[in-house]
């Protein structure tokens, strides 16, 4: 055995780190249009090919087109600008807050707008998201209000949740949004489980799950898609693969694989990837897979190819791993910009319409954070009196908590 080279691991490197040129020109990036669109029943067995490429919508020149366009009219198009515009605005208030010490913590969407803001469009009533932290385009398309999302953040007298999960963890079940779990992992469990039991109870409604890229080598990753598998469970399963997990390069968690999409195809799920920056594209593919789960035909999983322009969270510096201009360089665009040019060309937008619009909605968003700031901040103002950590835990309160309230004179 002396002739054998001593073993050694392999570990994935990303191709750029701080101080590299990044250069994605070798990135396969398929012409818009150029993916086929199957029929919601197709055997998933038939659209492997879906697992490893991209599809796309909207053209360099602004244009839609190909089998999976014209599912928008003009008029959904421009909410759909306006959702994007209005987490955007939000989320620039939100992270100004935190770096003046008004909330602990803040986690932005930049960059990745349109995957939440355009599946949310493509769900119903009663249908239930189980998402990440950077999904607050499902809650902000819903109409949740964001209000009650600043008071969440700023963990105030009026906080809907009373200090009881992070700032950005929000929920609601009226607006189809589960709490956000830290584990991302147990959304995918969650999701499918929920499913299974709408089929069980005979309702129309499905769940939707969301999980990023690294997430996907957790265990509960490969539990739910075993169970979504097996009991063909009316539900999508996202994949939103930004490219980092927290620090982690996305190759890391895909390992030998060549997309996240295609581990879906050993467990006979319908395998799709989508330009995550392509409003109109997210939009087709997300109404493709709802209607395929509504209509009983079971999971789809959905990877969206997308960028984290902005750091993980308030507590990260990307710039520590990554180069400082590789957003720059993502060749998929900023889909706020992809989503205006194609209605400019339409002739339906401006751009003083849309300068007028941005003014409009920061101002908007500006009135509520300082509505949100009367009921108090993280260190000043009102907050949440003391008795309420007892409340909303129990139907009814046991003994314990009972003499640990009156011992706290609460």
């Amino acid at each position: 055995m002396n002739d054998v080279a001593p073993l050694s691991l392999y570990v994935p490197e990303p191709e750029f780190r701080p101080g590299d040129e990044p250069d994605f020109s070798g990135v396969k990036i398929p012409q818009a249009g150029s993916v086929r669109r199957p029929e919601i029943d197709v055997d998933p067995e038939e659209i492997h090919d879906l697992a490893y490429s991209i599809i796309r919508v909207m053209n360099r020149e602004g244009e839609a087109v190909g089998p999976w366009a014209g599912y928008l009219d003009d008029d959904e198009a421009l909410k759909g600008l306006r959702d994007m515009m209005t987490v955007r605005a939000y989320d620039a208030r939100m992270l100004t807050a935190q770096r003046q010490g008004k909330t602990s913590f803040y986690m932005l969407s930049l960059g990745e707008e349109a995957i939440a803001c355009a599946f949310q469009r493509a769900l119903s009533p009663g249908d239930m998201n189980f998402p990440t932290y950077r999904q607050q385009g499902l809650l902000i398309t819903a109409g949740y209000p964001i209000l009650d999302m600043m008071n969440q953040v700023y963990s105030n007298s009026k906080d809907p949740v009373a200090g009881r999960q992070l700032p950005v963890m929000y929920t609601s079940k009226k607006h189809g949004f589960f709490t956000i779990s830290g584990n991302l992992a147990t959304q995918f469990v969650q999701a499918v489980g929920w499913a299974m039991a709408s089929a069980i109870r005979g309702d129309t409604k499905i769940a939707a799950g969301w999980i990023g890229d690294g997430s996907t080598a957790e265990s509960d990753f490969h539990a739910a898609l075993v169970f979504a598998s097996t009991y063909r469970a009316p539900v999508v399963l996202n994949i939103v693969n930004n490219q980092w997990a927290i620090s982690t390069y996305q190759g890391i968690a895909r390992g030998r694989a060549a997309t996240f999409a295609a581990r879906g195809l050993g467990f006979g799920l319908p395998s799709l990837r989508v330009d995550g920056n392509d409003y109109l594209a997210v939009y087709a593919v997300a109404k493709w897979a709802v209607e395929r789960a509504r209509r009983g035909h079971g999971p789809t999983l959905i990877e969206y190819v997308t960028y984290r322009v902005g750091p993980h969270s308030t507590s990260d510096d990307p710039s520590a791993y990554r180069p400082q201009k590789e957003s720059d360089a993502w060749p998929l665009g900023d889909p706020v910009e992809r989503l205006k040019n194609y209605l400019i060309r339409k002739g339906v937008w401006s751009e003083e319409r849309h300068a007028q619009a941005k003014a409009q909605i920061e101002s908007e968003i500006a009135q509520l954070q300082k509505e949100a700031e009367k009921n108090g901040t993280l260190h000043s103002g009102p907050k949440p009196p003391p008795r309420r950590m007892f409340e909303d835990v129990y139907k009814e309160m046991p003994l314990h908590l009972v003499r640990q309230r009156q011992e706290a004179g609460v």
